[in-house]
């Protein structure tokens, strides 16, 4: 029996799907465009460029 190696990254598949699955929750709760941090409203460029963006780049 041959070992089968998947040419996908399941873990980095994972982190996405925990990101995706945390902005769900932020959007039920109206805090997606907000820093999780900071309370500073998130930009629209950056939600659009990544929209699992949690914090605005440093």
């Amino acid at each position: 029996m041959s070992e089968h190696t998947s040419p996908l990254d399941l873990d980095a598949i994972e982190r996405d799907l925990a990101d995706v699955d945390a902005a769900l929750t932020r959007l039920d709760n109206d805090t997606y465009w907000v820093d999780e941090v900071t309370g500073q409203p998130l930009s629209t460029d950056l939600l659009a460029a990544h929209p699992t963006a949690r914090r605005n780049p440093s």
